[in-house]
């Protein structure tokens, strides 16, 4: 990878993570609620649909209210699984309130069956309006998102706060975009 490439993702990602680990409490929970009202009253959803979340850790955009307001509209969830280093991610089956156990750097769900996301909504430490996502740096989504999108559509949407927005985010060829990007403040969607 080029190097001037790495160095500005670490920079960002330091950056990053400051600024949203400086997000006020009420702030963040207020937000969760913005997010979940946007998803539920945005996403069209056929029966069967398999949403892919995650279970926030740190100061990532709880999706808590999210899972909520889908689950009353009976919609199937699954949670990312680190199942090997440089490889994509495993989804597993689970639903909200169904017990969470620590797992290789995440919260995974406890006895899930193998799942495959039709939409997955995805952490991320920055983007920029051309929906570019900066995320931890182990490159987990950018491999997923590669293999699922080989073989079906799926559609990737980040998660995350207003604040995180940022003028430009460094990519290579070997970073995913985004289809959408939802904050508090609204949806930006692509053209692409």
């Amino acid at each position: 990878m080029n190097p001037w490439l790495v160095a500005a993702k670490a920079a960002l990602r330091t950056d990053a993570r400051a600024r949203r680990k400086a997000i006020p409490a009420e702030v963040r929970a207020d937000a969760a609620e913005r997010v979940a009202r946007i998803l539920n009253d945005g996403l069209t959803l056929r029966a069967g649909t398999m949403i892919a979340g995650y279970a926030a850790a740190g100061s990532e955009l709880d999706l808590t209210p999210t899972f909520a307001a889908l689950a009353r509209r009976e919609r199937q969830f699954c949670l990312p699984v680190v199942v090997e280093r440089g490889q994509p991610l495993e989804f597993h089956t689970w639903r909200p309130g169904t017990p969470l156990v620590p797992g290789n750097g995440a919260l995974v769900p406890l006895g899930g069956q193998l799942a495959i996301p039709d939409i997955l909504l995805v952490p991320l430490l920055a983007f920029d309006e051309r929906l570019r996502r900066l995320g931890q740096g182990g490159g987990y989504y950018d491999r997923t998102l590669a293999s699922l999108r080989a073989t079906r559509q799926v559609i990737a949407i980040g998660v995350a706060f207003a604040a995180q927005q940022v003028p430009m985010v460094p990519c290579g060829p070997e970073d995913a975009e985004l289809d959408a990007i939802i904050t508090e403040a609204g949806t930006l969607v692509g053209t692409g």
